[in-house]
């Protein structure tokens, strides 16, 4: 498994391409910046197998309909950001603009998993940030995209619309069960860290390293 990260757009959103040796790409929240984006496919001589959003914030998802229309593929978002994904509501002017949305129907990962080649791919709810939010666990590589749930030393914020504390809190707990220390986290914005690191440093997770 090679993964490549990008940093992109104006809140530095973690855009992660995925692929194995049968060079089909996934994309992990194409944010920004779709022309450094399209470059890693170039470069690499990659297909776009499926686009994978951990939830909808525009953050993460405005280069989404520019790379589709070139690049047309599977999206996969949880039904209940796709509501609001791509309305007025969703926007951070100056900065984002209401995203594009692509001509596709939409999958939700958490109804029809996505696989492409890689074993043991598992998708973990996590509502709190978004009612939406998930995560995409690569179990036999180790590594699970945690999007803007968990951050190195810090987890999303839920003042935004949608967003609930409570929520929150039991997808950290979910997340504190359920992925193994070793397993590399990946989030939507910061460092990458593991989930031992997290669990021994992160205010936020500490009480459920019990």
């Amino acid at each position: 498994m090679k993964i490549e990260l990008i940093t992109v757009g104006p809140y530095e959103v973690n855009c992660a391409v995925v692929w194995g040796e049968a060079k089909k790409a996934l994309i992990i929240d194409p944010g920004y910046d779709a022309a450094d984006i399209e470059a890693v496919l170039q470069a690499n001589g990659l297909t776009v197998a499926a686009y994978l959003l951990t939830h909808g914030h525009v953050d993460h998802i405005s280069a989404l309909g520019e790379l589709h229309a070139t690049r047309p593929a599977p999206v996969y978002l949880h039904a209940d950001d796709e509501k609001w994904a791509f309305g007025d509501e969703n926007q951070l002017e100056p900065y984002y603009p209401i995203p594009k949305k692509p001509d596709t129907e939409f999958i939700d990962p958490t109804k029809e998993p996505p696989c492409y080649g890689f074993q043991g791919l598992e998708i973990i709810e996590t509502p709190g940030h978004t009612p939406g939010c998930v995560c995409y666990w690569f179990k036999e590589e180790g590594v699970c995209f945690t999007g803007d749930t968990l951050f190195k030393g810090s987890c999303g914020r839920t003042d935004l619309p949608g967003g609930d504390a409570r929520t929150l809190t039991a997808s950290l707990k979910k997340l504190a069960k359920t992925l193994p220390p070793k397993t590399r986290i990946v989030a939507g914005h910061g460092e990458e860290s593991t989930m031992a690191h997290e669990l021994a440093t992160n205010f936020f997770l500490q009480k459920f390293n019990r």
